[in-house]
């Protein structure tokens, strides 16, 4: 495991998995020594838990489907004073994730996010292209934030991430975190990080059909009202 001596801090990295086996071990062998690997499995069959769990990696299983529920399963799991989040398909790597950890742990900003860089040709599908160009210009309508990338790849302190109260159990889970945070007031930034074919076919954007439905997920997130402005309505209510 790749070994940084700089690190301000163990932090544990979320790994929603379904089906992952051949990517495992090339997932598991680059999270940083010291942290925790969590391997949130999903229902998977071809035994992906049984393998991260001989590897080293913590795994929990959660029944719900839905990619939100596997990564907030993995939140709660945790109990590093830092979480990242990181796809565990081969297309990310886990160890880029320390200097992630650093710019938080310095004060250089609460949430940070990897912008995805496609190395090499079907990296990123044409069509997941699109819909994530559609939702980064909803996400800049809904909140002002100039981001070009709602990608899986993140880091922050776990108590701010346990205060925004995320509800979204399904492709939303990532956009609600960013829209909340921003809500919250918490600085949001992102950071270009290459990009490689997955190992694999996707479960979401691998087709049209799954890109475009979690476009719709994370449109019905944008649709949200602030929650802040809900506390307020319901306290007004109540008096």
């Amino acid at each position: 495991m790749p070994c940084d001596a700089a690190l301000p801090a163990r932090a544990d990295i979320v790994l929603p998995c379904l089906d992952e086996v051949a990517a495992l071990p090339r997932v598991l062998a680059r999270v940083p020594d010291g942290w925790r690997a969590i391997v949130v499995d999903n229902g998977s069959t071809d035994g992906s838990a049984e393998l991260a769990r001989s590897l080293g990696a913590t795994v929990v299983h959660e029944p719900r489907r839905g990619f939100g529920a596997a990564c907030h399963a993995g939140l709660l799991a945790a109990d590093a004073e830092y979480v990242c989040f990181c796809d565990c398909d081969g297309s990310l790597d886990p160890a880029l994730l320390t200097a992630f950890v650093r710019r938080i742990a310095s004060g250089d900003t609460d949430l940070l996010l990897g912008r995805r860089r496609p190395q090499g040709p079907g990296a990123w599908p044409a069509h997941a292209r699109a819909g994530n160009l559609a939702l980064a210009l909803m996400l800049r309508r809904r909140t002002g934030l100039r981001l070009h990338d709602l990608g899986p790849m993140r880091a922050a302190r776990r108590e701010a991430l346990l205060e925004l109260g995320l509800t979204d159990r399904r492709s939303g889970y990532p956009l609600q975190m960013v829209v909340r945070a921003s809500d919250a007031g918490l600085r949001i930034a992102e950071t270009d990080v290459p990009y490689l074919p997955r190992t694999g076919k996707s479960k979401v954007t691998g087709t049209w059909r799954g890109t475009w439905q979690a476009v719709r997920d994370m449109s019905a997130v944008l649709r949200e009202p602030p929650v802040e402005a809900v506390r307020a309505a319901r306290a007004e209510v109540s008096r």
